[in-house]
């Protein structure tokens, strides 16, 4: 074994690695940041897109090489000769495509010897990058779809595709600006790369610490108010995070000890905290970056996305916050302490510089149409601007937390470049191959004449699929391969697009790999099976919202304004409804018989009236039963009362 500190043969220190690979994710952050801002052609430099691109995996590969282990036994110290070698050839690769794009990309027909081999090296890194950042399975995938584009050709039936010689593909993925150089890539490198860094830079303002005072000062003085704090807590900073996981942990070692302080059980405080910090990512206006990549994809305002995904977000959260309420009323759960809930307006005070990144936000997005990634520089700067002039609670930033911002920014985005780059390995092949049409008419086939088994396919696939990746992954990943076939069979694009997001966010919660609920499981001591089993529960709106939604626009705020009214009380009343029967307790604990009928009464009120013909009635029935078993429940506390 080799000291610490020193180097072995064929190993180079730690420093250095530690030196180079902060040098590489400052240069990555700068990069885009320069590239948001059009500093470029503000000095007469023009660029193809594709070459920023370029330059970008000139950037993230030796940061991924260098930041990660090839496997979980190799040392963690040092980094090994091959590591050293494979970012470099992943620089000098990515360097010479930047450099040559302008005239190798006109060659595709040809396929070039010295294009090829930057390509192959570029697209191998890519694959071994996202293996020891988003795991083995994902990685496996996106080769898959490699072989099925060489040997698809040879399969039967309708997901035969044609045949591509693999010189022409492996030019085409590398060089091709709707392949590997495409729609992903650049959302990634711009939109989500200056969203990350808000968030680095809220966080080191003290944010995570305003946000859970200002949610203890709104709802600490109700029952179970320790989980509620959680509640508002991570769905206010999980809305500008990019990763579920990352909200949990910077949000959970607050909440989580609180609620366990309270009476919580440590599956339950995992639970919640998990379950809050995901739906973070389904939240306006940012969802994860997902609005701005759903937009891009969809090519519609970013303002209609922010719109539609605005009820379900809420319902999402009230169910939340409902079961929670519950919970604590069955246990027994007092308020916090008096004494360690803040003032409001104090609390507001002290932290008055957080609201002012935000306004920036929605001004510049709303009202003067700046791009998504302009709007998130400009945000940054006022969030910067005021931390070094007023600060938080007698701190302020000072610039070395700019640079460590700029270098933490470049270091949490990387594996979503990898998967921003396999996704569009993945368009690319289903553009060449013809595939993408096979796998639509395959998807819509298997579900027959019922679009609703068709539906129970897709939510089933995108959890599998979605599983240990962040946000911007799993909706670039899903939207390639399932919502092409939602919206095939007639579905609204943007409410199939929804959907996908949805279920893919699912798989953060749903075993057998829930990584938002294992990282909260951590935090809580509680098993990870069961928290995540147990997250399931507290999410269980998440499970039905997507299918409401896809069915009856009215909740995505499309249609006449009684349908989306009408929609939005019942689906509310149905919440709590359901909620009842789930938790086992009202103002006493149900048998379960009255359970099943509070779970009847609440699916049924919560169908919108336009599901299907005669919906109207399934919202009658279950208001009429409803109304009944409320009545019964609250005659029987006040006979308990007397």
């Amino acid at each position: 074994m080799v000291p610490a500190g020193s180097a072995g043969a064929g190993e180079a220190r730690p420093a250095a690695r530690g030196r180079v690979a902060a040098a590489f994710a400052v240069l990555l952050t700068c990069a885009a940041i320069v590239w948001a801002a059009d500093l470029p052609r503000e000095v007469g430099l023009l660029l193809y897109t594709e070459q920023f691109l370029c330059g970008m995996l000139a950037l993230a590969l030796p940061l991924v090489l260098l930041t990660t282990r090839a496997t979980k036994d190799a040392p963690a110290g040092a980094v090994p000769w091959y590591d050293w070698l494979a970012a470099a050839a992943g620089f000098g690769a990515a360097a010479y495509m930047a450099v040559r794009y302008p005239v190798l990309a006109e060659l595709i027909a040809q396929n070039p010897a010295d294009g090829l081999a930057a390509g192959l090296v570029v697209m191998l890194l890519v694959l071994e990058g996202l293996r020891r950042t988003a795991g083995a399975v994902l990685a496996v995938i996106i080769a898959g779809f490699v072989a099925l584009a060489l040997f698809g050709h040879l399969i039967p039936g309708q997901l035969a595709g044609r045949r591509v010689p693999w010189d022409t593909l492996a030019f085409y993925l590398a060089w091709e600006h709707t392949s590997m150089l495409g729609t992903p890539m650049v959302v990634v490198t711009t939109i989500v790369t200056a969203f990350v860094l808000f968030g680095q830079v809220l966080l080191k303002s003290g944010g995570s610490d305003f946000f859970t005072r200002v949610s203890m000062a709104l709802v600490g003085r109700y029952r179970g108010g320790q989980a509620k704090i959680a509640v508002v807590a991570s769905g206010l900073f999980g809305s500008i995070s990019g990763s579920a996981v990352s909200n949990v942990v910077t949000t959970g070692v607050i909440t989580i000890p609180l609620m366990r302080g309270a009476g919580y059980r440590a599956v339950d405080a995992g639970a919640i905290e998990a379950v809050a910090s995901t739906g973070g990512q389904l939240m306006p206006p940012i969802m994860g970056a997902a609005a701005f990549l759903m937009a891009d994809f969809l090519q519609i305002p970013y303002s209609d996305v922010v719109t539609a995904a605005l009820v379900p977000a809420l319902l999402y959260y009230a169910a939340l916050f409902i079961v929670a309420d519950l919970e604590a009323a069955r246990r027994g759960i007092t308020p916090v302490k008096e004494s360690e809930i803040p003032a409001f307006w104090p609390a507001m005070k002290a932290g008055w510089i957080f609201p002012l990144p935000f306004a920036v936000l929605v001004g510049t997005l709303f009202f003067l149409n700046w791009s998504p990634e302009l709007s998130a520089l400009a945000s940054t700067v006022v969030m910067f601007g005021t931390g070094v002039l007023f600060g938080y609670k007698g701190r302020r930033l000072r610039w070395r937390d700019a640079l460590d911002a700029l270098r933490e920014t470049g270091v949490a985005v990387i594996d979503i470049f990898m998967i921003g780059a396999a996704a569009g390995i993945v368009i690319g092949v289903l553009n060449i191959s013809g595939l993408g049409f096979g796998l639509t008419l395959t998807l819509v086939q298997m579900g027959g004449d019922n679009a609703f088994v068709l539906l129970l396919i897709a939510a089933a696939v995108c959890i599998v699929l979605g599983m240990g990746m962040p946000t911007a992954g799993v909706y670039i990943l899903l939207s390639t391969l399932i919502g092409p076939a939602l919206i095939e069979v007639g579905f609204e694009p943007i409410a199939a697009h929804l959907f996908i997001l949805y279920f893919g966010m699912m798989s953060m919660i749903t075993p057998p790999v829930a990584i938002a609920a294992f990282a909260a499981a951590s935090l809580s001591g509680a098993d990870p099976m069961r928290t995540g089993f147990a997250a399931m529960r507290f999410g269980w709106i998440a499970y039905v919202i997507p299918f409401m939604f896809i069915y009856a626009p009215s909740l995505l705020l499309q249609g006449s304004a009684v349908a989306i009214t009408l929609a939005a009380i019942t689906a509310v009343g149905g919440v709590w409804l359901t909620s009842i029967g789930i938790v086992g307790y009202m103002v006493r604990a149900l048998n379960p018989l009255e359970r099943l009928l509070f779970v009847a009464a609440g699916i049924a009120l919560v169908t919108p009236a336009g599901a299907f013909p005669g919906a109207i009635y399934t919202d009658i029935g279950g208001f009429v039963l409803g109304v009944l078993l409320v009545w019964r429940e609250r005659a029987r506390l006040s006979r308990r009362m007397l």
